[in-house]
């Protein structure tokens, strides 16, 4: 199978998954990127089973309604019953990197507010040892020079992600050169910089499950 077709199995197996959580007042929560985008259009197929949606991109929540699903302001909504999104990278405690489509901060925050965190991804993003994808960092663009030098101290190698805002008016720098041992301990260092919005570790909050698109089938891997 390609990645592609990996994509499009594991996107088919969240609907799946969350078919016996959508009830009439459920509100699901979405995510960024292209694993996500599958997510959405097979969810369209059961736009009349839930409430609707809360999103944690622009890009996503255009899709959304271009398919007819409500999309709500998160502060409009009492609960988020699950959250489905893909990741960049995860290891196998469920711990990820997130950001790659430089949304991270939003989809960090849906996620706090989900009851069920359900990540999504293709075989190739699991890893033993979180670092080889670049981490994603939001920053204040007045900061992104501080920030930069910090990151340098804690021994990565930030590059300016040039041409990117994100949907909060913030720069990127992507941190290359890293091997994460301690994601909860390095998701709260960079957080503690001044001028970090956030950053793409979901470690003190990772996924609860994991489900895999692999040449074997999907595979569930529970926190």
């Amino acid at each position: 199978m390609t990645q592609d077709e990996l994509k499009q199995a594991v996107a088919e197996a969240a609907i799946e998954y969350i078919l016996p959580m959508l009830k009439a007042d459920t509100i699901v929560g979405v995510g960024t990127g292209s694993t996500a985008n599958l997510f959405i259009d097979e969810l369209a197929k059961h736009k009349h089973r839930f409430d609707g949606t809360v999103a944690s991109s622009e890009a996503s929540t255009l899709r959304l309604k271009g398919h007819g699903i409500p999309v709500y302001s998160l502060n409009a909504v009492n609960e988020v019953r699950v959250y489905i999104d893909g990741a960049d990278e995860s290891d196998h405690h469920l711990n990820l990197i997130k950001g790659g489509g430089a949304a991270l901060t939003r989809e960090k925050i849906v996620a706090a507010c989900s009851d069920l965190f359900v990540c999504i991804a293709d075989e190739s993003k699991l890893v033993d040892v979180l670092g080889a994808f670049p981490l994603p960092i939001e920053v204040i663009p007045m900061a992104r020079g501080h920030v930069a030098r910090e990151l340098v101290k804690l021994g990565g190698t930030p590059v300016y992600r040039e041409n990117v805002i994100t949907d909060n008016g913030n720069q990127i720098l992507d941190v290359y050169n890293l091997d994460i041992l301690d994601p909860v301990a390095l998701e709260k260092s960079i957080n503690n910089i001044v001028g970090v919005v956030t950053n793409g570790l979901f470690a003190a909050r990772p996924a609860d499950v994991l489900l895999l698109g692999t040449k074997d089938g999907i595979k569930t891997l529970e926190k």
